[in-house]
């Protein structure tokens, strides 16, 4: 029985990516290999982000002072500018239309996430003896985690378009930010006592709202440029 509910969780977190690959328009521009790519350059890019916490901020004595210290926390996010850079570098070497290019970066980002962080725990985890809400939350995690990627690879593609509306920089910028400094958010849930089901439920709600605004965004200039 614990295999079968690490099949189900792990269906949970793949399924829902395997569908936006299969049923975009992806699979009929072959995009597989462009995935693929955009997952090699998560994995870089999370190399160099662990080089940079480890030599400009490194693990103290004490991390219960650690996890107080906001300033710190934030500090530490801001590394994560180098997804944003990550996924501008494989949207520029996607020669695709726009929509194309996101699907290309968001998808292959999302996927490479969801096998390097989550499916190791899910194997470790899920088969355990007792069953716990834990993993079907990391599961659907994975979903969020899916559509916070899309949104942030529409979100860099509006910001490289020089005949985006000047008006809308700043909301584009404001919602980027929310998406790079959304981790010290959560570790602020989670030092107030939210549960684990509750702050699934509220990155999911502020991941709608974000992805919302976005789409709005992304859609009304990919009508005017194609």
């Amino acid at each position: 029985m614990t295999f079968y509910h690490f099949i189900n969780c792990f269906a949970l977190a793949y399924v829902p990516h395997f569908f936006t690959y299969k049923y975009s328009k992806l699979s009929e521009y072959g995009a597989f290999w462009k995935c693929v790519q955009a997952g090699s350059t998560y994995v870089f890019v999370q190399l160099c982000k662990m080089v940079l916490l480890a030599t400009f901020f490194p693990a103290g004595e004490s991390g219960a002072e650690q996890g107080t210290d906001i300033i710190a926390e934030l500090l530490k996010a801001s590394v994560d500018i180098g997804d944003l850079l990550g996924i501008h570098l494989v949207m520029s070497r996607v020669a695709a239309r726009g929509d194309i290019k996101v699907l290309v970066a968001g998808v292959g980002w999302a996927t490479a996430e969801l096998l390097l962080t989550r499916v190791l725990p899910l194997w470790v985890g899920a088969r355990g003896v007792e069953f716990s809400w834990r993993y079907l939350i990391m599961s659907l995690d994975a979903n969020v985690s899916l559509i916070h990627h899309l949104s942030v690879a529409a979100l860099v593609w509006l910001w490289s378009r020089s005949d985006l509306s000047r008006s809308f920089l700043p909301l584009v910028a404001a919602l980027l930010v929310v998406s790079v400094f959304q981790p010290p958010l959560l570790s602020l849930a989670a030092a107030a006592g939210l549960s684990l089901a509750g702050r699934l439920a509220a990155r999911a709600a502020l991941e709608g709202v974000v992805a919302a605004i976005t789409l709005q965004l992304f859609s009304g200039l990919l009508r005017e440029t194609y």
